[in-house]
């Protein structure tokens, strides 16, 4: 994966009208991941938004990969190579720090550059909703090791990530209370995304066609993507990404 050189700009009105209207959380996507990657290529500050927000994306289908969940990846911006561990990650998703202890979840490491290199693209872009939904998804994330640890007797600090980046505001009580108690880890990952969705329609800067409306439809396709990846199968049972976060 090649690193963008960022060009900064936020009139993206012709991207964003070319783009299909969305429809709720659990219909079909009207476009794929690659299909918008590709819609804004050409667009240096738009695709770099795009490649950080969908590297999330692969890099669930990598843990779920990794815990033999998934064996037909579809990444949009790693290799099927690079989700296998046939081939190294790049760069951004290299914890710089060769000092620090090795964690108790292997994937945890990727995961905490990847947070980082979320925040920097947001900072390097201007792009305040990016910048937003780092914070909430690092705080989803702990908050969720925090309550398997605590269930677990284990300490819960072994095992959160990037936590200086979390979103202290963000009350994840009631959702975390609501995914503990899912009848299966689909409906818990469901409760998880509900949550994301609304977070969304809460913090989208609608008709302003700057960056930040352009990463939330981003992040929205990627929901859409997943869930139609998941539920495809029609398998209300099926496991949810190992990750399930």
């Amino acid at each position: 994966m090649k690193i963008r050189q960022i060009a900064m700009t936020s009139d993206n009105f012709y991207l964003l009208t070319a783009l299909p209207s969305l429809g709720r959380l659990g219909d079909q996507p009207p476009i794929d991941l690659p299909q918008l990657l590709a819609h804004v290529a050409d667009s240096a500050t738009p695709a770099a938004l795009a490649e950080a927000i969908f590297l999330s994306d692969d890099l669930l289908q990598r843990d779920a990969v990794a815990a033999g969940e998934l064996t037909e990846p579809t990444p949009t911006v790693l290799t099927v190579e690079q989700l296998r561990d046939e081939a190294p990650l790049p760069a951004c998703l290299i914890v710089a720090d060769s000092a620090a202890p090795p964690r108790r979840v292997a994937c945890d490491a990727v995961w905490e550059a990847y947070y980082r290199h979320v925040a920097d693209v947001a900072s390097r872009c201007g792009c305040r909703l990016l910048a937003q939904w780092v914070g909430c998804e690092v705080a989803m994330r702990n908050a969720l090791a925090r309550a398997r640890a605590q269930a677990l007797g284990l300490d819960g600090e072994d095992y959160v990530v990037a936590d200086d980046l979390a979103d202290d505001d963000a009350d994840l009580t009631s959702i975390v209370n609501e995914w503990s108690t899912a009848r299966t880890p689909l409906a818990g990952l469901r409760v998880l995304d509900d949550a994301r969705w609304r977070w969304l329609d809460e913090n989208d800067r609608w008709f302003t066609f700057a960056d930040d409306e352009l990463a939330a439809y981003a992040i929205r396709i990627m929901l859409l993507s997943r869930w139609y990846r998941l539920t495809e199968t029609d398998d209300a049972d099926a496991p949810a990404p190992a990750a399930s976060q």
